[in-house]
């Protein structure tokens, strides 16, 4: 049986990426946890966490990679996101990556369609360092063959992971959070710039006056980043934005990271989930796979992961930027049970796929397969993330 490595993030960090790489872990009972953190964290004591890497310690990546050398792992499992590395762009995993024996699986749970070059070299060098690399939705696989020259046999799509949520009437579950008799509009994750979350609080004023019981309820803790850099502004900004509309009464802030228990909950609650991003080169989005395991009617911009997941009638698609057009889309799924009950259905049939037993199954095959060949061997390389950093 092979035992598998998970280099990431990882609980009690308090990221979609963590939480991504728990879940994952979870279908593996061989497996060890080395965890990636920022150096003035804790990550406290679990038991499951076996060796850890300061993410801005260009030693802590060859370390880990001995300490994995000198265990019996058959794969090694490689999270990327280059705001979750130490370096110029994340480059010091390429460091951990060229250090391994042991054959590599990478997931990238971000491929820009306009990387620096910097960014773009480090992305390229990681998938030929790597025995398969994963994504998650096939305009990402497209994108890594059209716009980077990857082989696309080198690739292999398996969907986002999402929990095994039943598909209820969602007044049932109100009374928990004290929102029976609203129209819940939900969206979750680490609160920033960049979720679209203004234009969505914009689009309110228009959306209580079609539905007076609408109430759009933002759960998740601000970035940490962000908080390092300028505590709850932005929050506090949000609050404005809402005050100033007149509708803040019906926005909810619920600031605080909730467990996958609490999440659920919320999500089995609302009526209506929205994804407002703006970027629409985005070709995941963990919280708009588990709306969709939800049964939820979804409201989204037309970022590449949705119009992929929500074609064939799965979900509502506006334009990106055009607060009207969000509003519109809410409204009418607000003002029309059927038709949101119809969405989620579809949503829901859809997402059967992606439960956590199938997806940590698609992996389970691939680490087999790359477990009995031989690992890419680096040439003429010593620390990646020096070369690029003098490039």
């Amino acid at each position: 049986m092979t035992t598998t490595a998970f280099v990431s993030t990882y609980p009690p960090q308090r990221c979609g990426i963590a939480t991504f790489t728990a879940d994952l872990a979870s279908s593996f009972d061989r497996r060890c946890i080395v965890a990636l953190h920022p150096p003035e964290a804790s990550m406290g004591e679990l038991a499951e966490v076996r060796h850890r890497i300061r993410r801005d310690v260009a030693a802590d990546y060859t370390r880990a990679a001995r300490w994995l050398d000198q265990r019996d792992v058959d794969v090694v499992s490689v999270q990327h996101e280059y705001g979750i590395w130490g370096g110029p762009d994340g480059a010091m995993v390429l460091d951990l990556v060229h250090a391994l024996r042991a054959p590599v699986v990478a997931t990238l749970h971000t491929v820009l369609a306009t990387p620096t070059p910097s960014q773009r070299r480090i992305l390229v060098e990681l998938v030929r360092a790597t025995s398969a690399t994963v994504v998650m939705s096939t305009s990402a696989a497209d994108l890594l063959t059209r716009s980077y020259g990857i082989d696309p046999r080198h690739v292999e799509v398996i969907p986002h992971g999402v929990p095994d949520l039943p598909l209820v009437d969602p007044e049932t579950v109100k009374p928990r959070f004290g929102v029976q008799g609203r129209t819940v509009i939900l969206s979750f994750g680490l609160l920033g710039p960049g979720k679209g979350y203004e234009a969505a609080i914009a689009a309110m004023p228009a959306v209580v006056d079609a539905d007076p019981s609408a109430l759009y309820v933002i759960v998740g803790a601000t970035h940490p980043e962000l908080v390092r850099r300028e505590g709850e502004a932005y929050r506090q900004r949000l609050v404005a934005l809402a005050t100033s509309l007149g509708v803040l009464d019906h926005v909810r802030f619920v600031g605080r990271f909730v467990g996958s228990e609490e999440l659920g909950a919320w999500l089995m609650a609302a009526d209506i989930f929205v994804t407002p991003y703006p970027n629409l080169d985005q070709i995941v989005s963990g919280t708009l796979s588990y709306a969709m395991g939800a049964g939820k009617a979804i409201v989204s911009t037309p970022y590449a992961y949705a119009r992929e997941r929500l074609a064939e009638g799965r979900g509502r698609l506006v334009v990106a930027g055009s607060t009207s057009a969000l509003g519109d889309a809410m409204s009418e799924l607000a003002g029309d049970p059927v038709l949101r009950a119809s969405l989620g259905r579809r949503a829901y049939a859809y997402s059967g796929g992606m439960h956590w037993p199938q997806v940590g199954a698609a992996y389970r095959q691939v680490f087999d397969r790359v477990s009995l060949e031989p690992a890419k061997r680096p040439t003429g390389i010593l620390t990646v993330a020096a070369e690029l950093a003098r490039a």
